[in-house]
């Protein structure tokens, strides 16, 4: 049986889709990420592809004292986030952290970590031939290496961007390159 895995970089994901969101002024004050369809927004793309799995990969979140209130407004978010692809079909799968740095008297929130796991699973599987088609839905040229690894693997690669401000160096490394419209995003949010 074909295994065609689709693999969502969480954070990554969420901040193309709310650039979108408020470029095209849906939400002004606040975006409920957790309220888009996936499998609305991959299926004209993807339908040529019947997916084995589908990961959506987010970092853990954490309490922060300097901000508590966005730290629980961030945790919440999150789970009902989960709850909303789990229903979708998707695995959901905590990597990395999101830590708080203090960057010009202002705290800021940053990912690490997810990138890593991603690119793990993806040599991991294609390692164990478990893997014949990745969909890789990231912008992070981190991903490269682990692309490139899985090419040598007769892993057929699939770039699935977004058509505004598309990553040249995975457009480049990957077999196929799949772009998401703004119009296509719109579409999946569930207002």
């Amino acid at each position: 049986m074909q295994q065609n895995i689709l693999f969502i970089d969480g954070e990554n994901f969420t901040h193309k889709i709310e650039q979108i969101l408020y470029k095209d002024k849906l939400h002004k004050d606040k975006i409920e990420i957790y309220k888009i369809n996936l499998n609305t927004l991959f299926e004209n793309k993807l339908k040529h592809l019947k997916m084995s799995k589908k990961i959506f990969y987010n970092a853990r979140l954490h309490d922060n004292k300097d901000t508590p209130e966005k730290s629980t407004e961030l945790i919440k978010s999150q789970r009902k986030l989960r709850n909303t692809l789990v229903k979708q079909g998707y695995e959901f799968k905590i990597s990395g952290n999101v830590r708080a740095q203090k960057v010009d008297g202002k705290t800021l929130f940053r990912e690490k970590g997810v990138d890593v796991k991603i690119a793990i699973d993806l040599v991991t599987l294609a390692c164990d031939k478990k893997l014949d088609t990745a969909i890789i839905c990231s912008s992070d040229s981190d991903l490269q290496p682990a692309i490139s690894e899985l090419k040598k693997r007769n892993v057929y690669v699939i770039y699935l961007g977004f058509s505004t401000d598309p990553n040249k160096g995975l457009m480049y490394t990957s077999n196929k390159t799949i772009l998401l419209k703004n119009s296509e995003v719109l579409k999946s949010f569930e207002n």
